[in-house]
């Protein structure tokens, strides 16, 4: 039984990562590439050669940065059971619950699970030698628990301007080295690569959430966040789909740009 409620407690707590409603906010944008620039004719006559080796250099780099997909097939299928239950079962129910709390309150909500998931951030800050960030977090966390109300509200970053650094193991994973070795896309959970699923397991030993899986109130709060969370974010998604060829790819890609950015500091 104790097994059962493990891998349950798992994905109920994994449903909030699902990054379709998520992510998709700073990926509809298109990635500015300096491609052109690399690939243009240098000014100096006779460097052909030169144009060819920064070509095949632009290549090699390219081929690097792209994310192996060896499960593909089980891949495409865990997509369109996702895409199907965000589009018949989330959204709805998202859109329901955003029509009757206003944004403020809904912010609020999400302040106050984001001030939860503190020990995450700080514990990972220390692992990549981001002192200030640790520091930023301890600070956030005293003031926000406090005169944030419980973390409902945000002081520390609008009266002190101390924004929240974002860190998790699997960005840790990263910083420390190690590549994303494949992508996966979970089931409920979502996108995720081979070192964002270790990541993330790493991660729950961290969220005081993890320790009460087997009470029932953990879960009604973890559907609720995310739910709460799909309100705020609703077209993200979509708009991402709507300007892709092939949805799944284009998921995918994203996902892989986004976490690069995040292990490279952007």
């Amino acid at each position: 039984m104790k097994i059962i409620y493990l891998i349950l407690g798992f994905l109920v707590l994994g449903l909030t990562a699902s990054p379709y409603p998520g992510f998709a906010a700073e990926l509809t944008t298109p990635p500015s590439s300096d491609s052109s620039a690399s690939m243009s004719l240098p000014k100096e006559a006779g460097s052909l050669e030169m144009s060819m080796a920064s070509l095949e250099t632009t290549g090699v780099e390219e081929r690097e940065e792209t994310l192996a997909d060896p499960l593909e097939p089980i891949n495409r299928a865990f997509f369109v059971v996702n895409d199907r239950l965000y589009f018949w079962v989330l959204k709805p129910v998202a859109r329901g619950y955003k029509a009757v709390f206003p944004q403020d309150a809904r912010l609020g909500v999400r302040n106050f699970f984001s001030n939860l998931t503190t020990p995450i951030r700080l514990v990972n800050c220390l692992l990549q030698a981001k002192f200030k960030g640790a520091g930023n977090e301890t600070v956030r966390f005293l003031l926000n628990s406090t005169l944030g109300l419980a973390g409902f509200l945000d002081p520390a970053k609008k009266e002190l301007k101390i924004e929240k650094t974002e860190a998790d193991f699997g960005q840790t994973l990263g910083i420390w080295g190690l590549g994303p070795a494949f992508y996966i896309d979970w089931p409920l959970l979502g996108p995720s690569s081979l070192r964002d699923t270790v990541g993330f397991a790493g991660d729950l030993f961290l969220d005081f959430r993890t320790y009460l899986f087997s009470e029932p109130i953990f879960y009604i709060v973890r559907p609720f966040e995310l739910i709460n969370e799909t309100s705020l974010t609703i077209g993200e998604y979509e708009d991402l789909k709507k300007a892709a060829l092939d949805p799944y790819i284009a998921v995918r890609e994203a996902y892989h740009e986004y976490r690069q950015g995040k292990i490279k500091g952007k």
